[in-house]
């Protein structure tokens, strides 16, 4: 029998203040890096924002902000990437 949530995932925030944004999606190794799969919703402070459920791990993420990708403000622990930029990554315990 499935139960509605899996222990082992964690619920991982990311947020962002960009208040001028018209579109934020979170694109990253969790989502096959889909530019459209993974929509932030923006407060009426400007933060945008987006819960993930993810399991224990390490990933690679960024932001693609009204068609162009860039790295999250919050994210301190950034890894090369093939392109001559650098992904975010983010590890759950």
């Amino acid at each position: 029998m499935k139960t509605k949530s899996d222990p082992k995932k964690k619920r991982i925030e990311f947020g962002l203040l960009e208040p001028d944004a018209k579109y934020v999606f979170l694109s990253g190794d969790f989502n096959q890096w889909n530019t459209s799969s993974h929509p932030m919703k923006k407060a009426k402070n400007g933060v945008w924002k987006l819960a993930l459920n993810l399991d224990p791990g390490e990933y690679e993420y960024r932001l693609f902000i009204d068609g162009e990708w860039k790295n999250d403000p919050n994210c301190h622990s950034c890894v090369p990437n093939p392109f001559g930029t650098s992904n975010c990554r983010r590890i759950v315990m």
